[in-house]
């Protein structure tokens, strides 16, 4: 390795060398100058020398020498000028493509330099003889010769500067601009191959990201530039991807936007949602998945509607129309009818993947089963509006086919609408991002559709019919294609019927009793049959038995109420208690499962990790293996040929089969220093035999030398001095042709004179013209701006008057709500003071006719009470033990003065004697206090005296 003290130094030394054609020696300077410790600090040197470089690598096509020197000049400028790095990866790009287009523009010249009449007359017989044995053209030969090496090199450089520019934020743009080009030229080349492993580089460059986002200098997918490059990347990627016909990859393409789309959470633009969902519509069509294709035009229809204003009705109603045909070319039967568990669970996965790709909200729940349908899509072009943007045609068909029963003339009245459906469609403005719609596409679909309907209805009309009546009613298909897609309906159990080709006839047999359609029949009859028994004969209601149960009877039942509900009370604890208990039991149990299996997932992850750890190790190992024993071989085979190439009767260097790389590399050295020793000899020796010539040759050529020089002195002495005698007469001779020309044009002076003065003053007047109109035009410019400004001025002063204006206004208004507010505030004050004042007033009246109405009742009951206060007057003796309960009881009657008596008890006293008291139930009372059946005392009665409530009573009792 050559050191310099400075770079410059070492671009001159590589410029020589590239002059006297040693190209390698100047690359491998290059290389060393960069890749040195030495030269760690950027300097504008650096980058004129890295041009240089990769000129270099770029004629030479050493890929792996310009992204070694690339690395380490990134190394070199990542902190202090990263623009450098930039324009010298654009200087090697460009050089990598014009290398390959200027290799193929060869190869079509060459080409057509080929394309003669007579190819024989021009080739020569072992020409003729190679390209027989070789089988090739003359264009695969020329591609293979000079194409495919640039086309590989290119290749190479855009892998290259994707791994270089892969963790710099500070060249996103760059590393977007380079795998949009590479993108390119997977189109141009149609290099599918390469697509998908560019596709696997990026993905892989994504992953490594999100893995190692804390390192310094990594992009960063939260800002919206970032996030914007990426998604332009991925969106191009998406539309190669399918103008390639990668379908898978393309699909993988939407797996990855919407992963990006989730990772940073957030929505893409309508424009880039568009395109995705059209570019989904094309994969799902291929792919013949028929309702996924469903949705995502849907998706696609309400973004357009929703976002591109500037989109045409006629270009709405085809995409809604496009809509409602991918919808009913969804299979009306259900493929997972009859299916296992497992396969139940993979619908049930697919469905929620492409429901998350599509962007609609579905449930997780394990038991709902049927996430994305064509019911529910249908269900929802219906709350949309779909139908109202669609073609009559459209509307015509998908009625026919959903909603009309008709068994014979369906196929008759679909057919005319399908030739017309197969006629619309065509490009759309340039409004809409979707480019074409044609509508003829689902004419397959919908004569399947159309077929199945019949067979449907015609099923359930006949159950038996001849095929060649079928036949004539279905006019889409032979009969061959209709018994196909009846075998798959009837596989799906969307149809029971059998062919029998035997008696040329159709049998539809009914649905078993295990169907989904008469599982419930009988249950269901039986239950409607026992309503319409009750309302034609209605139950009789028998006799109350409560007249005849006893008094306390409500008593009884409140008592027995309350307990019941008690007790349904604590039966309904007890049951959400074990419920609660059942339902936490459960879930242990499932948190026991889910933990289970997610050491058992972990577990498994861990050994399929660890295997293909232990393979890729393996794989790695076995590689090293078989690349020593290739290095091995090589160096054996050149040992070998220097061994026999060397001097007669010498033996060669190795013996033996069996020998190492270790010893190889020993005795290839110590054979090449023994060489290297005796061709320094051989040099030397050389030299001075060498030596011993020249100077042999130099001392008899001297006096040679010295003789031819002074003979050629004196021949040279002679012609100068005849040549200068020539040219003496010469310019003599010109001289006086001189003055003659002179005399001969002196006479043209005047008229030349005159003619200057006529050109000088026609070029005045035009310049004082010019002069004059530009004065003029400035003048008018400079008196229109400024009646623009006064304008100007004029509406300003407008607009801040009128400003002013409204803004007074305003504080008017607020200042006048302001007062009628305060205002409408007082005035509710005031009424309120005033009712309160009202409802003072009705409240004093009441209590002074209370107090009145209470003073002249108090006058009544005192008179009234005098009379009956007499019989009470006794004797105060001892009394009888068989009189004592009576006179008690009658003691107990007579109630104090001012006190309100019943009509009854004033009787009773009146007549002197208590008559023994009956129950309600007429049974003489036999106990010894005077109460009732039920022990109840007569003092438990409520009795009515002073106060409000006895007072209301009376005077109700008065009125």
């Amino acid at each position: 390795m050559t050191s310099f003290l400075k770079p410059e130094n070492a671009l001159k030394r590589a410029e020589e060398l590239i002059n006297v054609g040693q190209k390698q020696d100047a690359l491998q300077t290059l290389h060393d100058l960069i890749t040195s410790k030495r030269y760690r600090a950027w300097q504008k040197t650096l980058e004129r020398i890295m041009f240089k470089y990769v000129e270099l690598c770029v004629d030479m096509r050493k890929g792996r020498f310009a992204k070694d020197g690339l690395i380490q000049y990134r190394i070199i400028c990542q902190q202090v000028n990263v623009s450098s790095l930039e324009e010298v990866i654009k200087h090697f790009m460009h050089l990598s493509t014009e290398k390959a287009e200027q290799a193929r523009s060869q190869a079509q010249a060459l080409e057509e330099a080929l394309d003669v009449d007579d190819l024989e007359a021009d080739k020569r017989p072992e020409d003729l003889m190679l390209s027989y044995v070789s089988g090739e053209k003359g264009k695969d030969r020329s591609d293979r010769e000079l194409v495919t090496p640039w086309f590989k090199f290119l290749w190479e450089t855009y892998r290259t500067v994707l791994e270089i520019l892969r963790n710099n934020s500070k060249l996103e743009t760059l590393y977007a601009m380079t795998a949009h080009r590479a993108f390119q030229f997977c189109k141009q080349y149609k290099r599918t191959t390469e697509f998908r492993r560019l596709c696997e580089i990026i993905r892989n460059h994504l992953a490594n990201l999100n893995k190692y986002r804390d390192q310094r200098d990594r992009p960063d997918l939260s800002a919206p530039e970032s996030l914007q490059l990426y998604l332009d990347t991925r969106f191009e990627q998406l539309k190669i991807a399918t103008e390639l016909e990668l379908w898978q990859e393309a699909f993988r393409s939407v797996e990855d936007i919407h992963g990006l789309m989730c990772l940073v959470k957030k929505t893409p633009k309508p424009s880039l949602m568009v395109v995705y969902y059209a570019k989904l519509t094309e994969i799902f069509w291929i792919g013949s998945s028929h309702l996924y294709h469903a949705y995502a035009w849907f998706r696609l229809f309400l973004l357009q509607k929703s976002f591109n204003k500037n989109l045409s009705q006629k270009d709405l109603q085809l995409i809604a129309s496009s809509v409602v045909l991918a919808a009913l070319s969804v299979p009306p039967h259900d493929r997972t009818h009859g299916a296992s568990h497992l396969e139940l669970e993979h619908e049930k996965e697919r469905n929620l993947r492409m429901s998350n790709l599509i962007g609609f909200n579905m449930e997780t729940k394990p038991e709902s089963r049927e996430m994305l349908s064509r019911s529910s899509l249908l269900a929802e072009l219906a709350s949309k509006g779909v139908m109202s943007c669609v073609t009559q045609e459209v509307k015509d068909i998908f009625n026919i086919l959903e909603h009309e029963f008709l068994p014979s003339d369906l196929a008759v009245k679909v057919q005319p609408l399908l030739t017309k459906i197969s006629k619309l469609g065509g490009k759309l403005s340039t409004a809409s991002s979707v480019p074409e719609v044609q509508l003829s596409q689902y004419v397959p679909a919908l004569e399947k559709l159309a077929t199945l309907r019949l067979l449907q209805q015609v099923s359930n009309v006949y159950q038996t019919m001849k095929i060649e009546t079928l036949s004539g009613m279905i006019p889409f298909f032979d009969f061959s294609v209709v018994e196909k897609i009846s075998v798959d309906a009837v596989k799906q159990k969307f149809l029971s019927m059998k062919v029998d080709h035997m008696r040329n006839v159709i049998i539809f047999c009914k649905m078993s009793l295990e169907s989904d359609g008469l599982r419930d029949h009988l249950a269901n009859f039986a239950e409607h049959l026992n309503k319409a028994r009750q309302m034609i004969y209605p139950p009789e209601k028998k006799p109350s038995k409560i007249g005849t149960l006893l008094p306390t009877l409500s008593e009884v039942v409140a008592k027995e109420h309350k307990r019941l509900l008690a007790r349904k009370s604590i039966i309904e604890k007890r049951k959400e208690e074990q419920e609660r208990q059942l339902l936490e039991m459960e879930r242990e149990e499932e948190s026991k499962r889910l933990r289970l299996q997610k050491m058992n997932e972990e577990a498994e992850k861990l050994r399929v990790a660890t295997e293909y750890e232990q393979r890729k190790n393996q794989r790695l190992r076995r590689e090293i293996e078989e690349r020593e024993k290739e290095e091995t071989r090589a160096l054996y085979e050149e040992a070998e040929k220097r061994s026999r190439g060397g001097r007669k009767g010498k033996k060669p260097i190795i013996e033996g089969d069996k020998i190492t790389r270790e010893t190889l590399m020993e005795l290839t050295l110590n054979e090449q220093l023994r060489e290297r020793q005796e061709m320094e000899k051989k040099l030397q020796k050389l030299a001075k035999t060498m030596d011993y010539l020249e100077r042999a040759k130099r001392e008899e050529a001297a006096p040679l030398i010295h003789a031819a020089y002074v003979k050629r002195q004196d021949e040279e002495k002679i012609l100068h001095e005849h040549e200068q005698q020539q040219e003496i007469e010469l310019s003599r001779q010109r001289h006086e042709g001189d003055l003659k020309e002179k005399e001969r044009l002196a006479r043209m002076m005047g008229n030349k004179e005159i003619y200057q003065e006529k050109v000088v003053s026609r070029r005045q007047a035009e310049f004082d013209r010019l002069r004059k109109e530009t004065e003029e035009r400035i003048s008018r410019i400079l008196q229109s701006r400024r009646q623009d400004r006064e304008r100007l001025r004029k509406w300003k002063y407008y607009l801040n008057v009128e400003e002013e204006r409204q803004q007074k206004l305003r504080e008017e208004e607020e200042a006048r709500k302001r007062e009628e507010a305060e205002r409408r505030k007082k005035e509710e004050a005031e009424r309120l003071a005033k009712l309160e004042e009202i409802a003072e007033k009705q409240r004093q009246r009441e209590r002074e006719l209370e107090e009145k109405e209470r003073q002249r009742r108090e006058a009544l009951l005192g008179r009234a009470a005098e009379p009956a206060s007499r019989p009470t007057e006794a004797p105060a003796r001892p009394l009888e033990s068989g009189t004592a309960a009576p006179a008690a009881a009658a003691a107990a009657a007579v109630p104090a003065p001012g006190k309100y008596v019943p009509r009854f008890r004033r009787e009773k006293t009146d007549s002197g004697a208590a008559p023994p008291e009956t129950d309600r139930w007429n049974n003489n009372s036999s106990r010894p206090d005077g109460g009732d059946k039920w022990g109840r005392s007569e003092d438990r009665r409520p009795a009515f005296g002073s106060g409000r409530s006895s007072s209301t009573w009376s005077s109700s009792r008065n009125r």
